[in-house]
C-alpha cells in the first residue's frame, strides 16, 4: 500500500470491466464500449483507433498491432502478428548498392507496410461483436471535431517540431505555424478523419485497396521507395501460437519472433536463479542483475531474432533452461561484464492498453509507429503518418533480420499475458522501444517476486542500459546511482522517464479486477 500522505495514485478496483490507456479519452471510450456490451476485443479496438487519433506521436493507422487473448480469462491464450512486411521491391543488395549500409528512419524504405488495420479487422471479425465500422466511430469524432491535447502529448510533440517540419504535408498536419499544440488547444485532424470514415465504410480494404492505398504508394514512390498497390491489397496478419516460460509458479505469454517477447522470456529464465525477494526492490544488487540480464537477453535477440517466415529462429534454444545458464555464467555479481550493445535507435514512443470484460475475456494489446512520428511522413490526402518501423531491419544479406521483400522486421512491440493456474493473472505491457523486455522483467519481478500491487509495481523506478549507459530514473537516489558506477555502470539521468505501461490483475478469489496505469505517461485505469 502506497504512503497516502505522499502524492500518487491507487491500483483502481472494480466487479465488472476494466480498461486501462495511457490516455484518458482511450480509457473513456473502452469503457463507453464495454458498459454498453461490447466485449474485451471491441474495447480495445476502439480504444486504440482513438489513441491514433490523440497520441499521433505514439500510434497511428499507418503503423502495427500485436494482441494477446485469454476467451474467458484462460486457459488459452490467441495471439495475433499484424506487422507489416517490406515492400517486395525492396531488398539489402538494392540498398547497398545506392551506398546504403542501414535504413534512415526518415527515408521511405523505413516505411514498411502498415498492418495495424488489417489486425483490427482480424481480432474483431474473429473475437468481437462489433465491426469496423462502429470501433472506428469515437475516433472519427475526435479527428473531425477536435480533441484537447493532454500535457504528456504535448511534451512529446514538441520534442518532434523538426521531424515534422521536414516534411510539408507533416508540418502542415501536425503543426501550427510552425509550432506544436500546447496542453489544453484543441487540435483537428480532418483529412484523417476522412480516411477512417472510408475504412468505417469499405472495412480493411478502405486502407488496403483504393484512394487511401493510392495516395500512400504514390508518395513514397515519389521518395524513392520501392512500394507497389499490391504490396498493400496482399499485407495480412497471422493468428501465431504464443511462446510462453515458466517463473515462479506463473506462465509468461509472449508473442513470437519476429517480436522481442522472447527477450523478456530470456531474462526471466536468467534471473529465476537468484533470490530476488531477498534483495531490495530498489537496491543496486536487484538493479546490477536485472541490467545484466537485460544485456545479455538483447544480445541473444540481436544475433537470432527475425521473421520466422524467412529465417531460422531457435526459438527452443533460446527459452532453453540451459541457454538461460549459459547466459548466467557470464553475469558477474561485483562488476558490470562486458556485452554487445543492443542494436537499433533509441526511442521511448509506442501505446499499450490492456481490457478485461465482465466474462473475464482479457485483451492484451499493442500498436506502434515505432519512433515518434514515425518516419515523419504523412501521405497528403490520407493523412496517415507512416511508420519506419523497416529501420529494424538490418542491412546484411547473410543476416537473419536482413531487409528482403515482404519480410517483417524485428519488431520491439510485445503484449503480455500471465496466468497461473490455467487462468489469467495479469494482462500487462510495458512501452518504451527497446526497453520493454526489461519493463516486462521488472515489472512481474516487482509483482512476483515483491509482492508490489498493481500501481505500486508500475510506479517502481527504473533502469536501462542504453548505448553505453545505465539510465537511472530520478526515483533511485544518488546512493542508488554510486552503487551502480562502483561496479563499472556508466550511470546518468535519463532527460525523459523510460517508458509507459498498463496492467489488469484478476482476483478470481474475489471475483474483482485491479487495474494500474503508469504515471509516466497521460493515462488512467478505469473499472466499473
Amino acid at each position: 500500500m502506497r504512503d497516502l500522505q505522499l502524492p500518487g495514485r491507487s491500483t483502481i478496483h472494480s466487479r465488472n470491466g476494466m480498461a486501462a490507456t495511457s490516455h484518458p479519452l482511450s480509457t473513456l471510450a473502452a469503457i463507453d464500449v464495454l458498459r454498453r456490451g461490447g466485449n474485451a476485443v471491441d474495447a480495445a479496438v476502439t480504444a486504440c483507433a482513438v489513441q491514433c487519433v490523440v497520441e499521433p506521436m505514439s500510434t497511428g493507422i499507418g503503423g502495427d498491432c500485436f494482441a494477446l487473448y485469454a476467451p474467458g480469462g484462460g486457459p488459452d491464450v490467441i495471439g495475433l502478428n499484424a506487422s507489416g512486411w517490406a515492400p517486395k521491391g525492396l531488398t539489402a543488395q538494392h540498398l547497398l548498392d545506392q551506398g546504403i549500409d542501414s535504413i534512415p528512419i526518415t527515408s521511405p524504405h523505413a516505411a514498411s507496410v502498415a498492418g495495424a488495420i488489417d489486425g483490427w479487422d482480424m481480432i474483431l471479425s474473429e473475437h468481437g461483436s462489433i465491426d469496423l465500422d462502429q470501433a472506428l466511430q469515437p475516433a472519427i469524432d475526435y479527428a473531425a471535431n477536435g480533441y484537447a491535447i493532454t500535457p504528456r502529448v504535448a511534451v512529446d510533440w514538441k520534442r518532434n517540431m523538426a521531424k515534422l517540419a521536414a516534411n510539408p504535408s507533416s508540418a502542415a498536419k501536425y503543426l501550427k505555424d510552425g509550432r506544436a499544440p500546447k496542453a489544453g488547444e484543441v487540435w483537428r485532424l480532418p483529412e484523417l478523419a476522412e480516411t477512417l470514415r472510408t475504412v468505417a465504410a469499405k472495412g480493411r480494404e478502405g486502407f488496403y485497396k483504393g484512394w487511401v492505398a493510392e495516395d500512400i504508394v504514390e508518395f513514397l514512390v515519389s521518395l524513392g521507395g520501392c512500394h507497389a498497390l499490391d504490396d498493400f491489397a496482399e499485407m495480412h496478419g497471422e493468428w501465431v501460437t504464443p511462446i510462453s516460460t515458466d517463473y515462479r509458479g506463473y506462465t509468461i505469454y509472449q508473442i513470437p519472433p519476429n517480436g522481442q517477447g522472447i527477450t523478456a522470456l530470456m531474462m526471466l529464465n536468467i534471473l529465476q536463479d537468484y533470490d530476488l525477494a531477498d534483495m531490495d526492490p530498489n537496491g543496486v544488487e536487484r538493479l546490477h542483475l536485472e541490467t545484466e540480464a537485460s544485456r545479455m537477453a538483447f544480445a541473444a535477440r540481436d544475433k537470432f531474432v527475425a521473421d520466422q517466415r524467412q529465417a531460422d529462429v531457435p526459438v527452443k534454444l533460446m527459452l532453453s533452461a540451459k541457454f538461460a545458464a549459459k547466459l548466467r555464467s557470464q553475469i558477474k555479481a561485483d562488476s558490470a561484464i562486458e556485452a554487445p550493445e543492443a542494436t537499433g535507435p533509441v526511442y521511448r514512443d509506442t501505446i499499450y492498453l490492456t481490457v478485461v470484460d465482465k466474462d473475464r475475456n482479457a485483451c492484451s494489446f499493442i500498436n506502434s509507429l515505432y519512433m515518434p512520428f514515425g518516419t515523419g511522413l504523412t501521405s497528403p490526402k490520407s493523412g496517415v503518418l507512416l511508420q519506419n518501423r523497416g529501420a529494424g531491419f538490418v542491412v546484411d544479406p547473410d543476416h537473419p533480420n536482413n531487409v528482403a521483400p515482404r519480410k517483417r522486421p524485428l519488431h520491439t512491440i510485445i503484449p503480455g499475458m500471465c496466468l497461473r493456474d490455467g487462468k489469467v493473472a495479469y494482462c500487462y505491457g510495458v512501452m518504451g522501444g527497446g526497453y520493454q523486455p526489461v519493463g516486462h522483467a521488472h515489472l512481474l519481478t516487482n509483482l512476483i517476486d515483491f509482492s508490489m500491487d498493481p500501481q505500486e509495481a508500475m510506479d517502481s523506478p527504473r533502469v536501462f542500459h542504453v548505448e553505453g549507459r545505465l539510465d537511472v530514473e530520478r526515483g533511485l537516489g544518488d546512493a542508488v546511482m554510486a552503487g551502480l558506477e562502483a561496479l563499472g555502470h556508466k550511470v546518468g539521468r535519463p532527460e525523459m522517464p523510460w517508458g509507459g505501461g498498463q496492467l489488469i490483475e484478476i482476483d478470481w478469489e474475489n471475483g474483482t479486477l485491479a487495474g494500474a496505469s503508469d504515471p509516466r505517461k497521460d493515462g488512467c485505469a478505469i473499472g466499473y
